[in-house]
């Protein structure tokens, strides 16, 4: 996250009509170091992408995928990659970070957001070590488990930290920060590939694999130092006095107040609340439920993971060599993190609606145009001209952009910033657990679906893009600058949710 334009955003007198205070650089120093979490999972997913693509790391852990793409010659360009084995590599880190997301939630709401920021790091930094010194394939598979525990707490918490740390008119410019981090993660992990690759005696990818050790220390560090969130001290029982005063320090004024009575309010109704995986699942926290459903399963099925973890493979079957495909992951790594940084400066101006529908219906339209040029020019043999190949790289570039501005930083936004405190933990885990579950299923069978559907992966994933592009048009209201434990009032006064949640709101408030 950039400091500058933090720092530059200025005062917040009066944001949202209710909140006093401004962007204080306490706050930035504070989600920088947090945001390192967005760094380890992308770092992760840049690494895999490549490193399954290295000769020498197939040749030592997965040979009969390397015998194919070297010696078979009748197998087709999709084919080349297909293998269970492989694929399981990839997806063991979102089954381990799926069920690690459900332990992270009680961690999360016990002990507050740092432990679990902590204990993410720490489970990343043994996963970093294991794969690094793999010396046979269940070594390897065993740290992507390590690293998944790592990317299941750190997700589960990071999220939430920024949200509840950000003044609420900067809430989508701090909590982008989180998907521009991924982007920098990506991009330092495909930089690093295509710098290991070209190591003679064939041991690059170890490097590639170890130096995802380097954020892991510096968020399981930097978590050390790190202040609760003032939702978080209160939510503990801990002296109201001490909230106020974390609550002044990031806010940067003494008239706290109000935001100060909120939260308590909401901390009071979280503490009846025994059970909030029950609690979320009635009728007045629907429309919530529904998004945190939605949301990161559409964030799966617009198929950047296709491209974040297979880029490579696909233009290895386009017949570009391995320098050239990994350059290529370089060249859309850029485009992501400078369109998620674009995304943080407008977001809170223009609104999350707005992203999610232009970044839609980019991502539509090259999708389409990708599938088209490959459909009639890459058959199962041979490559395509460099022209061609340019093209689908420029085409791509099109739609990581798209991604980068929309459903990329959104998808973690959104569903950190629409519930109220007393489940907020359960649905952050709920949304991480579906982001991972689908991310896992994508991943298991994308190099299966590539081989089936050949260039029809790109329709199948562009109907999807289609379909969720119009969910958000008439289901999602805008909820920029809402202060958090406010966020009630978008769904009474949305056209749809007001039907499924207003009978509920005026009941309850009827029983007060």
């Amino acid at each position: 996250m950039a400091m500058g334009i933090a720092i530059a955003i200025g005062s917040d007198q009066g944001a949202a009509g209710e909140y006093n205070g401004r962007m204080t650089l306490f706050v930035v120093l504070s989600c920088m170091m947090a945001a390192m979490g967005g760094v380890i999972f992308g770092y992760d997913i840049g690494i895999s992408g490549g490193v399954t693509t290295m000769e020498p790391f197939l040749k030592k852990f997965f040979p009969e995928v390397y015998t194919k793409m070297k010696e078979d010659t009748k197998i087709s360009n999709y084919c080349k990659f297909e293998s269970q084995l492989l694929t399981s590599f990839t997806s063991s880190l979102y089954v381990a970070g799926l069920i690690a997301s459900f332990f992270a939630s009680s961690v999360t709401k016990a002990f507050g957001r740092k432990p679990s920021i902590l204990v993410g790091g720490a489970a990343f930094l043994a996963g970093a070590a294991l794969g690094g010194a793999a010396l046979n394939v269940y070594m390897l598979i065993f740290g992507r488990v390590s690293l998944g525990v790592g990317v299941g707490f750190a997700n589960q918490s990071v999220p939430l930290y920024l949200s509840e740390m950000a003044p609420p008119r900067y809430r989508g410019a701090i909590n982008n920060g989180f998907q521009f981090s991924l982007g920098i993660g990506a991009l330092s992990a495909n930089l690093i590939n295509y710098g290991t690759q070209k190591i003679k005696g064939g041991w690059g990818w170890r490097i590639s694999l170890a130096m995802a050790a380097v954020p892991a220390s510096i968020l399981t560090l930097g978590a050390l130092f790190l202040p609760e969130t003032p939702n978080s001290l209160i939510q503990q029982n801990t002296d109201p006095q001490t909230a106020k005063s974390m609550l002044q320090r990031i806010r940067g004024t003494q008239d706290v107040q109000a935001e100060l009575d909120d939260l308590i309010k909401a901390s009071e109704i979280s503490k009846t609340i025994e059970h909030p995986f029950k609690k979320i699942i009635q009728k007045k926290y629907r429309p919530q439920l529904v998004m945190v459903i939605a949301i990161p399963f559409f964030q799966q099925v617009t198929g950047i993971n296709v491209i974040g973890f297979y880029a490579p493979v696909v233009f290895r079957a386009m017949g570009i060599g391995e320098s050239a495909s990994l350059m290529s992951l370089v060249v859309t790594g850029v485009v992501g993190t400078g369109s998620t940084f674009i995304s943080m400066l407008i977001v809170d101006k223009l609104g999350r609606r707005v992203l999610l529908l232009v970044g839609g219906i980019q991502m539509l339209v090259s999708q389409v145009m990708i599938g088209v040029v490959l459909a009639s020019q890459l058959g199962d043999h041979g490559g395509v001209s460099e022209g061609y190949a340019v093209l689908v790289l420029v085409l791509i570039c099109v739609y990581v952009a798209g991604f980068g501005w929309s459903w990329g930083p959104l998808g973690w936004l959104i569903p950190s910033e629409i519930f109220p405190l007393e489940i907020r933990s359960a649905g952050q885990s709920i949304n991480v657990a579906v982001n991972f579950f689908f991310t896992f299923v994508v991943a298991q069978t994308c190099l299966a679906m590539l081989c089936h559907f050949k260039s029809g992966i790109f329709f199948f994933f562009g109907g999807w893009v289609a379909v969720m592009t119009v969910f958000v048009y008439f289901f999602l209201p805008e909820t920029k600058i809402v202060p958090m434990e406010q966020m009630d009032r978008v769904w009474r006064e949305h056209w749809f949710w007001k039907r499924v949640v207003g009978e509920e709101y005026d009941a309850s408030k009827m029983e007060e």
